[in-house]
Order: C-alpha cells, then structure tokens, then sequence
C-alpha cells in the first residue's frame, strides 16, 4: 500500500539535512540557498532509504532533488565498501536528458569527484569504446533503457551490486518504446534496492512503472498547478493564419518586441528550416534543433544557448513521431532517419529562457504544458506566446480549458493585441523573404545542415577532446540559404515602424551610434554588458507594447 505525502512542513535548509560537507560546499557554489518544494520533501525520504514517486512541475528541481541524495548515500556506502562496484543506475528516456542528469550530477558531487565517479553511456559511440570507462565500475551510470540494457548484454555492465535506481520523466518512458528493455533490465538488478522515479504528470504509463519498479513507494504530489502563476508566467496567445505568423515573427524580431533568449517551437522538422530560412534575409541569426542532427551537435547546441552565446534556437517538438502507436504519414517514401532518443520539450534545462514562443501550436495539452516550461523556471520570469490558426483553435481550446480547471481561474491567456494594419509594410517584406523559401530551399538547406553538423560532430569527437577551448569557436546559427536571398531586407526603415514604437527605435539608433563613435561597433557586449543588459531586458515589459496603440502605452 503506497503512502502519500500531504503534510505541510515547515521549511528545512540544506544543512538541516544531514548532508555531507562536501556536498554542501558544491551546493553552495551553484548559489542554491534554499531547496525547492520538490527537493525539500524528497531528499530527507531518500536518506531514510524509502522509495519514492514525486510528480512536480517541470522546472521545479526534479533533478537535483534524486541526485544529490544519490550522491550521499554512495558516500556513505564507500565508507566500509571493500570492492569498487557501480552502485547507482539513472535512467533517461532521450540523450539530452542523459546529458543533463550526468551534469547535474558532477556538480553535486563536485567537491567529492575522487570520491564519486560518474560516467554517461548515452552518446552515440559503439559500445567497445564505451568498455574501458565501465571496466573502471563507476560508482553512477548515466543511460537510457536501451544503452544500459545493451552494455549489459554486451557483459561491458554488470548490476549485482546496483543499491540504487533512478527513472527520470518516467512519463516517456513507455511512450519512447522501453517498456521491454525496462523489464529485462529489472531482472538483472538485485532483489532489494531502493528507486527513485521523478515525473512531471502521473500518467498511466508511471503507474504501470510504479508497480514495476517501486516497493511501497512514498508518492510526493506536491499541491501545485502544472505551470507557475501568472505573476512569473506570462501567457500571451494571438488568433492569426499561418501567412500571417511569418509577418508577426519577424515584426516582433525586427522591432525588439522580443527581447533576451527564445525558444520558438514548430512541430516538423521541415517547419524548423523554413522559418530559419526566413529569418536570414533579415539579418536573425537562429540555431536549429531537432531529431535529425547527431546527438554531439544537440547537447553543444543547447551548452552554448545556455552559456549565451545564441539567443534565438528553433527547436521541432517531435514527440508524436516517437510514439509507437503513431503511424507514420508517409506516402511511397522511406522515412528519413530520425533519433528515437531525441526530446527537446520534455525536462532540458534550457538556462535564463526569457520566451517561449509557439509559432506552431503543440498537438496535445501535455506536450503545451512542457514547451512553456522551458522559461519561467525556479524562480525566475519568462513569457510564452502562441500563435493560433483557424485549424489549430480546437487544440488551444482545450489548452485553455485543461490551465483554467488546473489553476481554477476564468482565463489564464492574455490576449496578444496588434494592429495588422500598422505592420503591413512587414507584410509585403515577408512576402518578398517568402519567395525563397521554396520546398527544394528547405530540402537543400536540411542537407547542408547535416552535413555540417555530421563534420562537427567528428571533430567534437575527436579534435576537440584534446582543445577544449577550440569547441567556443565552432558555430551553429550559420546561414542555410543556398540561393540568393534579398539582402535589403535586414534594417526596418523608419516609414515601417508604427508610430507608438518610433521613439523606441530612435533611442536604440542613439545608442548604436554612440557605441560606434567610442568604437564598440557592433561588438558583442561584454559579460558585464551582458549581464546589465539581462537585467534590464524584462520579458514581461517587452510584451507591454505590443498594442501598438498610444492609449495602451499611457
């Protein structure tokens, strides 16, 4: 009979926790001072040695909350061990999130490395190569389903001594197509040993885990609607047809409506090289993101977005294409070869994600859900906006209905209101921008990208292991058009700025020419510059003046 946590606490420190000193001192340099809801009620229970099932919204320090327990207890355990033995199995449904819990847990145990090993088998190598890093027994390998289960049979990975499991976004876990390679792993653990699964929504397909994996689990469902409160979240949505969202996006870019760094969702990888080639014209530089690319080019995409050095990824949310049950809509044609491990919307920590942008509406309610939790996250504010079709109004209808029965409020969407009519010179600059986006522009464009992203990727693996400080260098936002594309295009004229955004624009041209008469010139700001520059980009403002009307603006 699992039990059910619903007792309020009061607020519990890191050093009340009983925590080694070490990891206390690696807490300290991340700058967590307090533990988040989710962190506050598991990392006691897993000291105690219970397991647990905690549901917490995306965002919400999920991560931390399994890894820094994990870490305690190995330490513990290495007290009075006689032999070196891996101790510790985390799995992931998708690669990023491998990559991500393998970070997460090296800084937790940061100050404890020769203590603590780590190793993270999900990159996509062969598994001989991966043999001399798991003869070594690391104490935590880091994996999905099927990596783990195939260094198992490949007898690279022996369990016997595993004291701890860890299933993360146990949602997907099914729905990637484990459910098989969950089960026969499970019959290489031991018979005893504690597990930990972390989840967003408590689906069937974690129930079904649940009784898999957990022995009278203590569940953590913390009291909390799925997404933060409108006083950090700043829904937005705007009615308009799909010609339309391409003049809208690159007015919003081109007038500096949409400030700090954006994630822009599209739902096919088709869509994602179409928009960025419609952006190049106008002078925005994006990075794309989606399941073609090789994994090594994925995970250095989203380190250098978070390190700031992109501000804008356009990123396809496949997640139908991975569920099993989907059939595929392809008529006489072989697929193209696709990561089934590949997730972007679901648990990457994207850093400091000041707008989520929907410039294609999500197919489901939980894949809307794991989009806009992409900004907002901890305590920090963000924005999201969705652009909606005529077709694509049912699907935010019931995105709507499921966030007011959620957070129980009449509406939790603010209406997006613009003047078309004070951007039509956008429109026709769109059009022009438009007519190189043709279906054979987006093929050539998917192959030039992968062609470079594959050498990328090969130097990733190699060359730059050995000059990490080479890795800075390499790009991802370089342009795709194959063919000549309008190259007048890149600056806004003054006749194309509405009236209520003019002295925005004037004041922005002052500055530019003040920089340029120090010298500056179009450099890129310094990281002073740019964190000034962070805190006074506030999302939420540069929403404000999206009426495009004086009377809204006093």
């Amino acid at each position: 009979m699992a039990s059910t946590s619903t007792a309020e606490d009061d607020c519990v420190s890191f050093n009340e926790m009983g925590l080694d000193d070490r990891i206390l001192k690696a807490i300290a340099k991340l700058g967590w001072t307090q533990p988040t809801p989710i962190q506050e009620k598991a990392i006691p229970l897993a000291l105690e040695g219970k397991d647990v099932l905690a549901r917490a919204r995306t965002g919400s320090g999920k991560t931390a909350a399994f890894a820094i327990p994990l870490v305690q207890k190995l330490l513990l355990a290495k007290q009075n061990a006689r032999e070196q033995e891996v101790r510790a199995v985390v799995l992931t449904p998708s690669k990023e999130l491998c990559t991500q819990a393998y970070k997460k847990i090296l800084e937790v145990s940061s100050c404890c490395s020769r203590e603590i090993k780590c190793v993270d088998v999900s990159p996509q190598a062969s598994l001989d190569s991966q043999r001399p890093l798991l003869a070594e027994k690391p104490d935590i390998v880091v994996g999905t389903p099927s990596r783990i289960l195939a260094h198992v049979r490949g007898s690279n990975l022996e369990l016997h001594a595993v004291q701890m499991v860890v299933v993360d976004e146990a949602d997907l876990v099914f729905s990637f197509g484990y459910e098989q390679d969950v089960k026969k792993l499970i019959e290489d653990f031991p018979r005893i040993y504690q597990a930990f699964l972390m989840s967003a929504t408590l689906t069937e397909d974690v129930k079904a885990l649940k009784k898999m994996v957990l022995h009278n689990p203590v569940i953590l469902k913390l009291e909390e609607s799925q997404l933060p409160e409108s006083s950090q979240l700043t829904q937005y949505h705007v009615k308009c047809e799909v010609d339309d969202k391409f003049t809208l996006v690159v007015a919003l870019l081109k007038l500096g409506l949409i400030r700090g760094k954006t994630i822009f969702f599209v739902n096919s990888v088709d869509s994602c090289y179409k928009l960025k080639l419609f952006l190049e014209p106008f002078g925005v530089p994006a990075c794309v993101l989606n399941s073609e690319l090789p994994v090594k080019s994925r995970c250095h995409i989203v380190s250098q977005f978070n390190e700031g050095l992109y501000d804008i990824i356009i990123a396809s949310d496949e997640t139908l294409l991975q569920d099993p049950k989907t059939k595929p809509n392809v008529k006489g044609k072989a697929p193209r070869k696709k990561d089934k491990e590949y997730g972007v919307s679901r648990g990457i920590d994207f850093h400091n994600v000041a707008n989520v942008v929907n410039f294609e509406f999500p197919k489901s309610v939980d894949a809307y859900i794991h989009r806009v939790g992409r900004t907002a996250r901890g305590d920090k504010q963000g924005c999201a906006l969705s652009f909606v079709s005529r077709t694509e109004n049912s699907l935010f209808e019931a995105v709507e209905a499921a966030q007011k029965a959620d957070k129980d409020s009449p509406s939790v969407f603010k209406p997006f209101h613009f003047k078309m009519t004070e951007i039509e010179s956008f429109k026709y600059r769109a059009m022009d921008a438009m007519k190189s986006v043709t279906r054979t522009a987006v093929r050539e464009a998917r192959l030039k990208e992968i062609r470079q992203e594959i050498l990328a990727s090969d130097q990733l693996k190699t060359y730059f292991e050995d000059n990490p400080r080479d890795l800075q260098v390499l790009r991802h936002n370089k342009a795709l058009a194959t063919t000549k594309m309008p190259t007048t295009l890149k600056n806004v004229p003054e006749y194309a700025v509405p009236s209520a955004l003019r002295h925005m624009t004037q004041r922005q041209q002052r500055r530019k020419k003040g920089r340029q008469a120090r010298g500056d010139g179009d450099k890129a700001p310094t990281n002073a510059q740019a964190k000034f520059q962070k805190r006074k980009a506030d999302p939420l403002k540069s929403f404000e003046f999206s009426g495009f009307s004086k009377k809204r603006r006093k």
